[in-house]
């Protein structure tokens, strides 16, 4: 007896979770060997490359510089040499994927995502080991049955989902984060930046974020070039 999954239900998020933690696979710990495998992964797509991601999730985690910026240049990749590209956030995240350029290929939001995966040509599948983040260790599958179902999750996910329509970058730094901008260049630390500017250290990290997304990169050692490139400074 088949069993529908039903996007955003909960139902359907237990059912898929449950899936997943029953299934044999090949687990990869250590932030360079996932890194490795990732990067492998996202490289031998030719004909597709299935996504959830959550831009968003990764803000406050500490999660490394480097890393972040190995998951952007690895989208821009896929878009080289990949035929199809989706990719599903949820709706939070809306302001970390306007940038088309980071990101290439078809983007869609829903209100949630069941779980963070990466499907390649069907034939691949790289799932983290909790669930929300990749740098924490991921989960290799090659089943045939529980890749297909999880292609099938992400495309009843997609069908769900809504269209974004990308925003040229715009002429100047927005007005909220001219300050942010100003801080970064000065080098100040996140917490003197914050104290500077009159605001909580969470609020600091969060316009962070939408700056780099805005300047499409996710390293701060490239924001202020790029700044300075698009004559923001």
């Amino acid at each position: 007896m088949s069993v529908a999954v039903v996007p955003g239900s909960v139902l359907g998020r237990e059912i898929t979770r449950s899936v997943l933690r029953e299934t044999p696979g090949q687990p990869v710990t250590g932030v360079a060997n996932v890194r490795a495998a990732l990067t492998g992964l996202v490289r031998s797509a030719r004909r597709e490359l299935l996504s959830f991601d959550d831009p968003a999730g990764a803000l406050g985690r500490g999660i490394a510089e480097p890393f972040l910026e190995l998951a952007c240049a690895g989208d821009r990749a896929s878009g080289e040499r990949t035929a199809t590209v989706r990719r599903i956030a949820p709706r939070h995240s809306l302001v970390h994927i306007r940038d088309g350029a980071s990101f290439p290929g078809d983007s869609r939001v829903t209100d949630t995502i069941p779980f963070k995966i990466i499907v390649a040509d069907r034939a691949v599948a790289a799932v983290p080991l909790d669930l929300e983040l990749h740098d924490n260790g991921v989960l290799l599958i090659r089943d045939p049955v529980v890749v297909q179902t999880l292609v099938r999750t992400h495309r009843a996910w997609w069908d769900t989902g809504e269209e974004l329509t990308q925003h040229p970058a715009p002429a100047e730094a927005p007005v909220h984060l001219r300050p942010v901008l100003k801080a970064l260049l000065a080098g100040l630390t996140d917490e003197a930046a914050a104290h500077r500017l009159g605001m909580s250290g969470r609020t600091y990290s969060r316009r962070v974020g939408e700056l780099m997304t805005a300047l499409g990169t996710t390293s701060r050692f490239r924001a202020g070039a790029e700044a300075a490139r698009r004559g923001w400074v």
